[in-house]
Protein backbone atom coordinates (compact mmCIF):
# COMPACT_ATOMS: atom_id res chain seq x y z
CA UNK A 1 0.00 0.00 0.00
CA UNK A 2 0.94 3.34 -0.69
CA UNK A 3 1.84 4.84 2.72
CA UNK A 4 0.84 8.94 1.31
CA UNK A 5 -2.62 7.17 -0.83
CA UNK A 6 -5.75 8.39 1.30
CA UNK A 7 -7.33 5.23 -0.50
CA UNK A 8 -6.13 1.48 -0.09
CA UNK A 9 -3.93 0.88 -3.26
CA UNK A 10 -5.19 -2.20 -4.68
CA UNK A 11 -3.04 -4.30 -6.45
CA UNK A 12 -4.08 -6.96 -9.54
CA UNK A 13 -3.35 -10.00 -7.35
CA UNK A 14 -5.29 -8.38 -3.78
CA UNK A 15 -8.08 -7.19 -6.08
CA UNK A 16 -11.64 -9.35 -6.46
CA UNK A 17 -12.23 -10.82 -9.86
CA UNK A 18 -14.41 -8.23 -10.62
CA UNK A 19 -12.26 -5.58 -9.82
CA UNK A 20 -9.80 -7.82 -12.34
CA UNK A 21 -11.78 -7.60 -15.00
CA UNK A 22 -12.12 -3.55 -14.65
CA UNK A 23 -7.89 -3.46 -14.54
CA UNK A 24 -7.82 -6.44 -17.30
CA UNK A 25 -9.81 -3.62 -19.32
CA UNK A 26 -7.67 -0.52 -18.21
CA UNK A 27 -4.49 -2.29 -19.77
CA UNK A 28 -5.97 -3.40 -22.94
CA UNK A 29 -7.44 -0.36 -23.96
CA UNK A 30 -4.26 1.56 -22.88
CA UNK A 31 -2.30 -0.97 -23.61
CA UNK A 32 0.38 -0.58 -20.73
CA UNK A 33 1.13 -3.61 -19.29
CA UNK A 34 0.16 -2.76 -15.70
CA UNK A 35 -2.08 -0.49 -13.99
CA UNK A 36 -1.98 2.83 -13.11
CA UNK A 37 -2.33 4.25 -10.01
CA UNK A 38 -5.40 6.14 -10.90
CA UNK A 39 -7.02 2.85 -10.69
CA UNK A 40 -5.42 1.01 -8.05
CA UNK A 41 -6.90 4.05 -5.38
CA UNK A 42 -10.41 3.51 -6.82
CA UNK A 43 -10.01 -0.66 -6.54
CA UNK A 44 -11.84 -1.16 -3.46
CA UNK A 45 -14.81 0.29 -4.86
CA UNK A 46 -16.06 -1.48 -7.85
CA UNK A 47 -18.96 0.62 -8.57
CA UNK A 48 -16.80 3.88 -8.52
CA UNK A 49 -13.92 2.36 -10.55
CA UNK A 50 -16.52 1.02 -12.77
CA UNK A 51 -18.36 3.84 -13.19
CA UNK A 52 -15.01 5.94 -13.74
CA UNK A 53 -13.11 4.21 -16.12
CA UNK A 54 -16.51 3.86 -18.02
CA UNK A 55 -16.26 7.47 -18.61
CA UNK A 56 -12.34 7.71 -19.08
CA UNK A 57 -12.46 5.11 -21.58
CA UNK A 58 -15.54 6.49 -23.81
CA UNK A 59 -14.35 9.92 -23.55
CA UNK A 60 -10.91 10.00 -23.63
CA UNK A 61 -10.13 6.75 -26.02
CA UNK A 62 -13.61 7.37 -28.05
CA UNK A 63 -14.81 9.58 -30.53
CA UNK A 64 -13.77 11.72 -33.69
CA UNK A 65 -11.20 14.16 -32.23
CA UNK A 66 -7.52 12.82 -31.82
CA UNK A 67 -6.06 11.05 -29.36
CA UNK A 68 -3.11 13.02 -28.85
CA UNK A 69 -5.05 15.87 -28.61
CA UNK A 70 -7.58 15.11 -26.03
CA UNK A 71 -4.28 14.12 -23.93
CA UNK A 72 -2.62 17.38 -24.62
CA UNK A 73 -5.92 19.30 -23.49
CA UNK A 74 -5.87 16.72 -19.76
CA UNK A 75 -1.84 17.55 -19.55
CA UNK A 76 -2.61 21.45 -19.78
CA UNK A 77 -5.60 21.41 -17.82
CA UNK A 78 -3.02 19.24 -15.09
CA UNK A 79 -0.01 21.27 -14.99
CA UNK A 80 -2.01 24.27 -15.04
CA UNK A 81 -4.06 23.43 -11.99
CA UNK A 82 -0.70 21.81 -10.16
CA UNK A 83 -2.35 18.60 -10.62
CA UNK A 84 1.24 16.60 -10.99
CA UNK A 85 -0.14 12.98 -11.11
CA UNK A 86 -2.21 14.23 -14.41
CA UNK A 87 0.29 16.44 -15.82
CA UNK A 88 3.10 13.66 -15.57
CA UNK A 89 0.79 10.58 -16.55
CA UNK A 90 -1.12 12.58 -19.36
CA UNK A 91 2.41 14.74 -20.95
CA UNK A 92 4.34 10.83 -20.99
CA UNK A 93 0.64 9.90 -22.82
CA UNK A 94 0.68 12.87 -25.57
CA UNK A 95 4.42 12.67 -26.01
CA UNK A 96 4.64 9.31 -26.88
CA UNK A 97 2.17 10.23 -29.27
CA UNK A 98 3.99 13.43 -30.93
CA UNK A 99 4.75 11.70 -34.15
CA UNK A 100 1.31 12.50 -35.44
CA UNK A 101 1.85 15.79 -35.08
CA UNK A 102 5.37 16.52 -36.23
CA UNK A 103 7.94 14.39 -37.90
CA UNK A 104 10.76 16.45 -36.75
CA UNK A 105 13.30 14.09 -34.61
CA UNK A 106 12.97 15.10 -31.46
CA UNK A 107 9.56 16.97 -31.35
CA UNK A 108 7.87 16.69 -28.12
CA UNK A 109 3.90 17.49 -28.19
CA UNK A 110 4.12 19.23 -24.59
CA UNK A 111 7.12 21.36 -25.16
CA UNK A 112 5.81 22.71 -28.42
CA UNK A 113 1.78 23.60 -27.24
CA UNK A 114 1.96 26.70 -27.68
CA UNK A 115 4.64 26.86 -30.87
CA UNK A 116 4.01 27.56 -34.39
CA UNK A 117 4.63 23.65 -35.04
CA UNK A 118 1.69 22.53 -33.56
CA UNK A 119 -1.22 22.79 -35.56
CA UNK A 120 -3.59 25.90 -35.29
CA UNK A 121 -6.41 24.03 -34.27
CA UNK A 122 -5.09 22.01 -31.89
CA UNK A 123 -3.52 25.16 -30.38
CA UNK A 124 -7.29 26.65 -30.47
CA UNK A 125 -8.56 23.81 -28.74
CA UNK A 126 -5.94 23.24 -25.99
CA UNK A 127 -6.79 27.08 -25.00
CA UNK A 128 -10.36 26.75 -25.07
CA UNK A 129 -11.05 23.74 -23.36
CA UNK A 130 -8.33 24.87 -20.60
CA UNK A 131 -10.45 27.76 -20.42
CA UNK A 132 -13.18 26.02 -20.21
CA UNK A 133 -12.14 23.41 -17.48
CA UNK A 134 -10.93 26.33 -15.75
CA UNK A 135 -13.84 28.57 -15.33
CA UNK A 136 -16.66 26.67 -16.95
CA UNK A 137 -19.02 29.64 -16.12
CA UNK A 138 -17.11 32.03 -18.61
CA UNK A 139 -17.52 30.07 -21.60
CA UNK A 140 -19.34 32.07 -24.26
CA UNK A 141 -20.37 31.67 -27.91
CA UNK A 142 -17.72 33.35 -29.28
CA UNK A 143 -15.25 30.28 -27.87
CA UNK A 144 -17.48 27.65 -29.75
CA UNK A 145 -17.29 29.93 -32.80
CA UNK A 146 -13.56 29.72 -32.49
CA UNK A 147 -13.70 25.92 -32.43
CA UNK A 148 -15.97 25.65 -35.66
CA UNK A 149 -13.79 28.34 -37.20
CA UNK A 150 -10.85 26.24 -36.73
CA UNK A 151 -12.62 23.28 -38.75
CA UNK A 152 -13.45 21.51 -35.62
CA UNK A 153 -17.76 19.91 -36.17
CA UNK A 154 -20.34 20.21 -33.40
CA UNK A 155 -19.87 16.76 -32.92
CA UNK A 156 -16.18 17.47 -32.17
CA UNK A 157 -16.58 20.90 -29.96
CA UNK A 158 -18.94 19.09 -27.76
CA UNK A 159 -16.25 16.38 -27.38
CA UNK A 160 -13.83 18.47 -26.99
CA UNK A 161 -15.57 20.20 -24.04
CA UNK A 162 -16.45 16.91 -22.86
CA UNK A 163 -12.33 16.79 -22.02
CA UNK A 164 -13.10 19.59 -19.73
CA UNK A 165 -15.16 17.70 -17.53
CA UNK A 166 -12.98 14.62 -17.68
CA UNK A 167 -9.91 16.68 -16.69
CA UNK A 168 -11.71 17.83 -13.47
CA UNK A 169 -12.61 14.08 -12.92
CA UNK A 170 -9.47 12.81 -13.32
CA UNK A 171 -7.62 15.46 -11.10
CA UNK A 172 -9.61 15.43 -8.35
CA UNK A 173 -9.51 11.95 -7.84
CA UNK A 174 -5.61 12.16 -8.15
CA UNK A 175 -5.71 14.90 -5.45
CA UNK A 176 -7.63 14.20 -3.34
CA UNK A 177 -6.48 9.99 -3.02
CA UNK A 178 -2.91 11.56 -2.67
CA UNK A 179 -1.31 9.31 -5.28
CA UNK A 180 2.06 9.03 -6.36
CA UNK A 181 3.26 8.84 -10.20
CA UNK A 182 3.57 5.07 -10.97
CA UNK A 183 7.07 3.74 -11.21
CA UNK A 184 6.50 2.01 -14.15
CA UNK A 185 5.58 5.87 -16.06
CA UNK A 186 8.54 7.16 -13.91
CA UNK A 187 10.90 4.78 -16.17
CA UNK A 188 9.28 5.71 -19.37
CA UNK A 189 12.30 5.97 -22.23
CA UNK A 190 12.63 9.68 -23.63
Amino acid sequence: MNSSARYPMVSYEQATPEVQEIYDDTKKTLQLPFVLNWFKCQGSNPTILRGNWSKLKNTLMEGEVPNVLKQLIIYNVSKQRGCNYCSHAHGIFADSMSAMISEDKGFKATENIDSPSMPASFRTAVKIVTHAALNHSEVSDEDFRELEKAGFSQREVQELMAQADLVNMLNTIADVSGIKIDNELLETPE
